[in-house]
């Protein structure tokens, strides 16, 4: 009660304070979404009647496929369109739910009233809210509609398809002589839409022809004269070359295959898009000449593909071990069996268009479905093998067979009556198979290269190992890039075109594209494989780019500042983790994957982190505060336990200590923060060394001490300022010995002084006749070892005490008794 009281009581006082500027706000706020509303309703109502349209058009061209496709595609549109609409409200409701919440719900009989203008706005808010209800609810329900009328466009389809496959044609019907001369009919109509097109079109059009033709012919030549350039020796087989590797013969066949296609496919093309361009065609003329390129780069390509694969003139770099008649004649009928499937579709499309008789499409179809069968069954009883007896061999039983049935079956479908059905399968042998081969052949290409030495030893390998520094390793990684390439570009090229073989349409692989681009929901998951190449793209981006600031700020700013060497080290060092961090996170940001979802997952690495990963953690944050604090830095000499060596890198797990034996140990950075490290170049490389000299018995010490001082005063590298001294250390066992204590302004140099101050230290010597004595020649009794068991020591001592007494007590006795007998004989 207190708290709705205080509640009213701001809301009068809000009302009291400023009413003017709180009835504009409110007004302004209706006009806003008043105006929304009428907008998405205008849409909503634009896209009712579209539908309505291609409702209407499905139920028209419900026999063709492609048309179904197309209206399929915009009805996909129409149900994003929808769903826009219904979430362009989103906002606004939240707002509006939000100001109800605010405002509270109606007082209850008994309680006080509330202002006229808050039971205004609830009212407002209430309507509102209600609009937008029914508008969404028409959008929902509008994009119900258009799912269902996608759903049906899929049913249609597959029946479509099942008739195509399973209609029989009464052949008796077509099978008369009436065809004959629809026939003859066909073709003078056919022919004079051709000849009065060419002469229009050389009459008005022939400049324009002359260009388009010229510009699509440079495109071809371009493509195939930069193949040949880029590709050198894979791109034809090399007669000089006797016992090519398998490789080779591999990248040669697929490569001398896909190019030439390509470059004959973008002449056509260019052609046909060049003509339509500068209206060249007309619309029978243009479908005609959309049917004759496709013809003509499926005949062009059965054709290499066979010839590179059997290639009649080369034995030794054939694919398929067969002689060479029998490749000849296997070219031969190859390419007659896509001539006959080729001319047949193009007819197709020509009795489509002009409307021909039913009759003669189905003699056509079935003309050449016969000669399919008979040429398919040649093929499989030709003998392309010689033994060691020179007897010729069949092909494989399994591959024979298979062939002969696929021949007798589309025969037998032909002679049935299922014309599209031994159709359906004359095409799939000849294309579908052309493709998948060229596909298989590309893929043993891509793993050839891929195995380890195996892009090494291709042309464009051996040219980059004599003309570039790259080592075996390095050719071996870049084959492996080289080989993923290679399969993704395959998957990319020869899986669109299987999927139109087989009865799909472009509009069906634009929408799958699309899908799988825009994301794939499985369950509440949703996966774009757009998303994730745009976050892998940024990542990659970024990473660059932290690693050219990383050198820039390196090699420009801090080398032009003359920083020292370990505070360079540990500012690149932070910017390029920093920078790799954000570029993760930017990458992640653009892949679509919210970060707040990433509270599950972080959730799990700190358990993991208490359990398994203290000392990975221990290592991360020791290495910061190396980073940080720089006890050491690279190019200090340190000294870790046993360990002493000169820091080569500091990284956030380990650091790397090069020892003077150039072994390189990396050594975790806990032990480095947890345990005593020297540092001998820590604040500079100022230290001393010392050089220890002895000198015999006798000599004059003072004599000694003068000449070592000189020495070390004279020495180059040592210091005048600390000034170097002699220490006269002890008398030894051996010699007097002397320390020459002398100061080095890099300490790093103290092994030098050392090695030329003793070589000084002899040849002075020398000349002095001071003589160094040898410890071996020394007479010196060797000093027993500092007992380690007292007790076995004390023991042993005992012992000996104990023997020394009772052999005092046997001489005393002998003494005695030797005494006893000099006594004179009484006599």
């Amino acid at each position: 009660m207190f708290f709705r009281l205080l509640r009213l009581i701001l809301i009068l006082a809000l009302v009291v304070a400023a009413p003017p500027s709180f009835d504009a706000m409110a007004q302004a706020i209706g006009q806003g979404a008043a105006g929304l509303i009428t907008d998405q309703q205008k849409a909503i109502q634009d896209l009712t009647a579209k539908t309505d349209g291609l409702e209407k058009k499905i139920q028209e061209d419900g026999e063709d496929d492609a048309t179904l496709v197309e209206i399929r595609l915009q009805l996909e549109e129409m149900s994003r369109a929808a769903l826009t609409s219904a979430l362009a409200f989103r906002s606004r409701l939240t707002d509006i739910n939000n100001r109800i919440e605010t405002l509270g719900p109606p007082p209850a009989a008994g309680q006080p009233q509330e202002p006229d203008i808050v039971t205004g706005e609830r009212q407002a808010l209430a309507s509102e809210k209600a609009e937008i209800n029914a508008v969404i609810a028409s959008a929902q329900n509008l994009s119900i509609r258009i799912n269902g009328l996608i759903d049906k466009i899929g049913n249609m389809r597959s029946e479509l398809f099942r008739n195509l496959l399973t209609k029989r044609y009464e052949l008796s019907d077509a099978l008369s002589p009436q065809v004959v001369s629809d026939a003859q009919d066909e073709y003078v109509n056919l022919y004079k839409a051709v000849s009065s097109w060419l002469s229009f079109a050389f009459k008005f059009k022939f400049k324009a022809m002359l260009a388009a033709t010229f510009i699509a012919l440079a495109l071809a030549v371009v493509l195939l004269v930069g193949g040949r350039r880029l590709f050198g020796r894979i791109f034809e087989a090399d007669a000089s070359i006797e016992d090519p590797s398998y490789l080779s013969r591999l990248s040669v066949a697929f490569w001398s295959t896909l190019l030439p296609t390509l470059a004959v496919g973008a002449f056509l093309a260019s052609t046909v898009f060049l003509f339509n361009y500068y209206n060249v065609l007309r619309g029978d003329i243009g479908v005609f000449l959309n049917a004759l390129a496709a013809v003509i780069a499926v005949v062009f390509c059965v054709n290499r593909l066979t010839n590179a694969a059997l290639e009649p003139r080369l034995p030794n770099w054939r694919l398929i071990p067969v002689e060479t008649g029998p490749a000849r004649r296997l070219v031969r009928l190859t390419t007659a069996m896509a001539i006959v499937i080729g001319v047949n579709n193009f007819l197709a499309v020509v009795n489509d268009k002009m409307g021909s008789p039913l009759s003669v499409t189905i003699v056509r179809s079935f003309v050449a479905t016969i000669i399919f069968g008979v040429i398919l069954i040649l093929m499989a009883l030709l003998k392309p093998f010689k033994a060691r007896d020179e007897s010729w061999r069949p092909w494989p039983a399994w591959l024979r067979y298979t062939a002969i049935a696929l021949g007798l079956f589309t025969i037998a479908a032909a002679l049935l009556g299922y014309i599209g059905l031994a159709l359906f399968v004359a095409l799939q042998v000849v294309v579908t198979g052309t493709v998948l081969i060229t596909a298989y052949i590309g893929f043993l290409s891509a793993r050839a290269i891929g195995e380890e030495g195996g892009f090494a030893d291709t042309s464009v390998g051996r040219w980059l190992s004599t003309n570039s520094s790259y080592e075996e390793t390095a050719l071996d990684q870049l084959g492996l890039v080289v080989s993923i390439a290679i399969n993704v570009m395959i998957v990319l090229v020869f899986l669109p075109l299987i999927l139109l073989m087989w009865g799909f349409q472009p509009g069906d692989i634009q929408a799958w594209a699309y899908k799988l681009a825009t994301g794939i929901t499985i369950g509440s998951v949703t996966i774009s494989v757009l998303g994730i190449l745009s976050g892998i793209v940024v990542f990659v981006i970024g990473y660059f780019l932290t690693r050219w600031f990383q050198g820039w700020l390196d090699g420009s700013v801090m080398a032009r500042g003359r920083v020292d060497t370990g505070v360079r080290n540990s500012i690149r060092l932070a910017v390029g983790y920093a920078g790799v961090a954000l570029a993760a996170l930017v990458g992640v940001s653009a892949a679509g994957i919210d970060l707040s979802n990433l509270a599950l997952v972080a959730g799990a690495l700190s358990l993991g982190i208490g359990f398994g990963l203290q000392n990975v953690v221990s290592n991360f944050v020791s290495g910061l505060i190396l980073l940080a604090e720089r006890p050491f830095k690279v190019g200090d000499w340190i000294v870790a336990g046993e360990i002493s060596g000169t820091v080569k890198k500091i990284s956030v797990r380990a650091t790397e200590i090069e020892t003077f034996q150039r072994q390189s140990v990396i050594l975790p950075n806990s032990n480095l923060i947890n345990n005593a490290v020297g540092n001998w170049t820590h604040r500079n490389k100022l230290g001393r060394v010392e050089i220890k000299v002895g000198v015999a018995y006798g000599s004059d010490v003072k004599r000694v001490h003068a000449l070592l001082l000189d020495i070390a005063r004279n020495h180059p590298l040592v210091l005048k300022n600390p000034e170097p001294f002699v220490l006269f250390t002890n008398f030894g066992a051996a010699a007097l010995e002397f320390e020459i204590r002398v100061f080095l302004a890099d300490v790093l140099n103290g092994a030098i002084v050392q090695n030329d101050i003793r070589f000084t230290v002899l040849d002075v010597f020398d000349s002095e006749h001071i003589e160094i004595p040898s410890t071996p020649r020394a007479e010196v009794k060797k000093h027993q070892a500092w007992p380690i068991d007292d007790d076995k020591i004390e023991a042993e001592f005992a012992e000996r005490e104990e023997a020394e007494a009772a052999a005092a007590i046997e001489r005393e006795r002998l003494a005695k008794s030797k005494r006893k007998s000099r006594k004179p004989d009484p006599d």
